[in-house]
């Protein structure tokens, strides 16, 4: 059937939208790929044959519809995996698990890439003093200072005002939302709400 293994690409998507990465299906593309290369040569061969001839002109006009469903299938198979990588980005930060990134063909990891450093340039315009890290508080606070437990021994850290805080296994610290966000996504730190 035509335009079927095009479907496929798009069933396959909707299977693993939850918020996973399934691996790139190259074989699947470049099958979609020889096909519509196929059906646009067929349709070469006999457009000489269509002036005058009905049948002729709706097998063209058939083929040219299965092109081009080919076409917005592939695009939207793309589109929403790329999508799905600039969401991570914000969910994960720079740096992508393996899992993910071992999914993932080398044109997106080069794009991963090239949206990591405009990201970073434009977090470096925004603000006074080198920039504001959009990543850092996905859902606006609530309140500035947080109830954080320590999760593990993490040593000595240092806050913005420069007092030092021993980061031992089940102590308790209230500290700056935007100091120890990052320790909270680490798994160093955990959020206590009260």
């Amino acid at each position: 059937m035509l335009a079927e293994k095009a479907l496929d690409l798009i069933r396959e998507l909707q299977r693993t939208l939850s918020g996973t990465l399934s691996p790139y299906n190259e074989d699947k593309i470049r099958q979609v790929l020889e096909e519509m290369q196929n059906l646009y040569d067929q349709n070469r061969d006999r457009a000489h044959y269509a002036a005058g001839q009905a049948d002729v002109f709706a097998a063209i006009q058939l083929r040219h519809a299965a092109i081009q469903r080919n076409k917005r299938c592939l695009l939207a198979y793309l589109y929403n995996r790329l999508e799905q990588i600039r969401k991570m980005r914000w969910e994960f930060g720079s740096v992508l698990p393996s899992d993910v990134r071992y999914n993932m063909c080398e044109q997106e990891v080069q794009w991963f890439t090239q949206y990591n450093r405009q990201l970073a340039n434009y977090m470096k315009t925004i603000g006074e003093s080198g920039g504001l890290d959009l990543t850092q508080d996905m859902k606006p606070p609530k309140t500035l200072y947080v109830l954080v437990r320590c999760i593990m021994d993490h040593g000595e850290f240092e806050t913005q005002d420069g007092n030092i805080i021993l980061l031992k296994k089940n102590s308790q610290h209230y500290l700056l939302r935007s100091e120890c966000e990052h320790l909270i996504r680490q798994g160093i730190l955990e959020h206590l709400v009260h």
